[in-house]
């Protein structure tokens, strides 16, 4: 780590039913800001997703705090680090979902699709097949202006503008994915993981999530086969595969659709 990046950033989500979303709002803005974190947390009766940043012990304390509910034990955030907090405020809200899909018969909290970690994916684009000799196929989920920044050598990518669109998308091409392994990815999990399920639900036999998205891609492995950096929703814009930015702060945050 360099020295001069003292600010913990971490972001992580879990599908679990929250039927207390808004009660937990309250609490979470109170910790939150109690221990002078900023950053995003949101929550929906599917679960939860929060960016946070700030002094490491702050950061891991609220997170210690977290685990603290039964719900949240297993909550395993990504980490990197920064020179400055890439946050202006520290918001907690409550939406319909944690990631819009607008498909409400996905619900990753009854059942995950299968997931691949980072180094066996790796190792499947190595040799260009994975352990059952399939081809490997790697999908972007993530809206084009994500993708442009960086992503996975010959990933597949439809162009979308916002994740609901994302249902459609695979209706049009799923046809060409038959007979492959897929490998959905995406920033952290969170949409990629729907993906992979809906695409279970449509039919597709071999289908993974990549683990942890590319964050934890970028912090398991060196980075082979992706090629740029990745796209993130605070004001550090894109990092490197070595989880770090020469990017200065920018603006605001910016919502993922």
């Amino acid at each position: 780590m360099n020295t001069t990046y003292t600010v913990l950033n971490i972001s992580c989500y879990k599908f679990v039913p929250l039927p207390d979303a808004a009660a937990l709002r309250e609490l979470l803005h109170e910790r939150a800001v109690a221990a002078q974190l900023k950053g995003t947390i949101l929550l929906a009766e599917e679960g939860i997703n929060f960016f946070l940043a700030g002094p490491a012990e702050a950061v891991r304390g609220f997170v210690a705090q977290l685990r603290t509910d039964e719900r949240f034990a297993d909550l395993e955030p990504k980490e990197s680090w920064s020179a400055t907090v890439p946050f202006r405020k520290m918001l907690v809200k409550v939406k319909r979902e944690i990631i819009r899909m607008d498909h409400p018969t996905i619900r990753p909290a009854t059942g995950r699709a299968p997931a691949v970690d980072p180094d066996t994916l790796r190792r499947w684009l190595d040799q260009g097949h994975d352990d059952e000799g399939r081809k490997v196929v790697t999908l972007d989920t993530r809206n084009a202006f994500e993708v442009d920044a960086g992503t996975f050598d010959n990933a597949i990518d439809w162009r979308i503008d916002k994740f609901t669109e994302f249902p459609p998308a695979l209706r049009a091409h799923k046809s060409e994915l038959q007979d492959k392994t897929v490998v959905s990815f995406c920033t952290g999990g969170i949409r990629c993981e729907k993906a992979a399920i809906l695409m279970r639900e449509e039919g597709l036999s071999h289908v993974y999530q990549l683990e942890g998205g590319i964050l934890k891609y970028f912090e398991l492995t060196d980075g082979a086969h992706y090629h740029g950096g990745c796209f993130v929703f605070d004001e550090r814009r894109v990092l490197d595969t070595g989880l770090a930015t020469d990017t200065p702060a920018a603006t605001s945050e910016i919502a993922i659709k």
